[in-house]
C-alpha cells in the first residue's frame, strides 16, 4: 500500500516552523509499516531548506520513507505523469477528519485495510 504521511502535527510534535520531539510511538509505526512493505511518502508543505531540514529530522530520528513530496514512480509510469497531488491509498495527517488517531491506532487501521483487501481478495479467486 501507498500511504502519505503529513509531516508537522503528524510525524512530529512541534508546530511550523519549528520541528518538535518525534510524535509518540510514531517511529515504531513508520518502521513497522516499512518492514510489512508499505511504501511510505512524507507530505509536507515545506520546500527549500525547511524541507531539507525535515528529511534531516527524520534520518536522525530514524523514521523510514520512500519519498518526500514525490510520487511512487511506479505510479507516475501507470499514470504517465508525475503530479503535484501525491497518489497514495491511505494519508495519515493531523487534520484529517476527526483528528490525528493514535500511531497505534493507525497501525490497527492500516492491518485492518491489508486483511479486508486479502479477504476480498481470496473471495474474488474463489469465484
Amino acid at each position: 500500500m501507498i500511504i502519505a504521511i503529513d509531516f508537522d502535527g503528524t510525524l512530529h510534535t512541534g508546530e511550523w516552523p519549528g520541528i518538535g520531539a518525534p510524535a509518540p510511538c510514531a517511529a515504531d509505526v513508520m518502521q513497522a509499516l516499512k518492514d510489512k512493505g508499505h511504501y511510505l511518502i512524507v507530505w509536507t508543505c515545506r520546500e527549500g531548506d525547511a524541507q531539507r531540514d525535515a528529511v534531516n529530522w527524520l534520518l536522525e530520528n530514524n523514521i523510514p520513507f520512500d519519498r518526500v513530496n514525490d510520487n511512487n514512480p511506479a505510479q507516475t509510469e501507470i499514470h504517465n505523469a508525475n503530479s503535484r497531488k501525491i497518489s497514495a491509498h491511505l494519508y495519515i495527517d493531523d487534520k484529517q477528519v476527526g483528528g490525528l488517531p493514535s500511531w497505534p491506532d493507525i497501525l490497527d487501521y492500516v492491518e485492518k485495510l491489508e486483511a479486508d483487501y486479502k479477504q476480498l481478495q481470496h473471495g474474488k479467486e474463489s469465484t
